[in-house]
């Protein structure tokens, strides 16, 4: 059976995930940060389905683009897509939707490594 190469996750914006609430400019819609968080969060549960047993990834690089605005109380899902996997480097495109439509894109890099105490990761 081939394994999955996309993975979906969904949340529902809250005041705490605001560009106001964080301290930049803005109303209360979705910031980028939270939304390069769920990004992330789909990258990271898409990786561990390639991941041998004792390892993680960790976050290396992202190149983000916020299309459109989410406001509170919407929902909003991001679909990463594995790309290519070389030696420890894991390449994802990701995808952001809400309700209306299209809201971000962009590519996420992870780094496969043991997973234990960061201070002893090298």
């Amino acid at each position: 059976m081939e394994e999955k190469k996309q993975h979906t996750l969904t949340w529902t914006v809250t005041d705490d995930m605001t560009a106001k609430r964080i301290g930049t400019a803005g109303a209360k819609i979705l910031s980028t940060p939270n939304m390069l968080a769920l990004m992330e969060g789909a990258a990271l549960e898409l990786a561990r389905e390639f991941l041998d047993d004792g390892m993680t990834t960790v976050g290396a690089e992202a190149h983000v683009k916020h299309l459109a605005p989410t406001p509170v109380g919407m929902k909003v899902w991001a679909t990463a897509t594995l790309r290519e996997i070389e030696r420890r480097k894991m390449w994802f495109d990701i995808e952001v939707f809400d309700e209306k439509g299209k809201c971000g894109e962009g590519w996420h890099l992870r780094i496969m490594v043991p997973d234990k105490d960061r201070s002893q990761v090298q």
